[in-house]
């Protein structure tokens, strides 16, 4: 019998995604922080997203109850317009980069995306929006390597970009000793901005 047992819970999260190019620029601009610091736990640039709501380990029969009301609250808001600007670290060890454009418009969607996640009776640990994309995160012998790779970051300006789609994201965070993976759930694009989301 090899057939694997699925988790009853699965570790979730509401996010945006840059368009390829828009990643692209990034990948180029870190080319130099690549070679310099090979030891840093670099994430996939397939994966790089804004967190929007980290919902952490939910029940997995709760995962079909948020499809509908997020892709409601989608069809009704209009794509943002963001770009990737400069970068920095938390705690150096986990090195980012900024986001610029419609920020108010951005809060203004995490805080109905949070609403949403409330309304389905999804409990989660709600911490302050700080809009960034993570890029890698320092071992812990070598923590100088996010600030030294940040500081390269400093002058970068990324063209700006409509963010098309929301997402709802699954990692196997914690489910084995390989590198973190993200895969879609489901993901919904943005209409005119003309609807409004049904009980609002």
């Amino acid at each position: 019998m090899n057939e694997q047992i699925q988790p009853a819970t699965v570790r979730v999260f509401i996010a945006l995604a840059p368009p390829d190019e828009a990643k692209q620029e990034l990948a180029r601009e870190l080319g130099p922080a690549w070679d310099d610091h090979p030891r840093m736990r670099w994430n996939r640039v397939e994966d790089w997203h804004i967190t929007l709501a980290f919902l952490g380990e939910v029940p997995r029969a709760v995962v079909p109850l948020l499809c509908p009301p997020l892709a409601d609250l989608a069809a009704a808001r209009r794509p943002l317009t963001l770009s990737l600007s400069g970068g920095g670290h938390f705690d150096e060890r986990v090195l980012w980069s900024g986001i610029d454009g419609d920020l108010d418009g951005l809060r203004l969607l995490a805080a109905d995306v949070r609403a949403v996640v409330k309304e389905c009776g999804v409990g989660f640990v709600e911490r302050e929006l700080r809009p960034h994309l993570t890029l890698a995160r320092a071992r812990r012998d070598t923590p100088s390597c996010a600030v030294r790779a940040a500081e390269g970051l400093a002058g970068f300006t990324g063209r700006p970009w409509q963010a098309e789609r929301l997402h709802l994201v699954a990692s196997n965070f914690g489910r084995g000793p390989g590198p973190i993976h993200y895969r879609d759930v489901d993901a919904w694009r943005f209409g005119d901005g003309s609807g409004r989301r049904s009980g609002r």
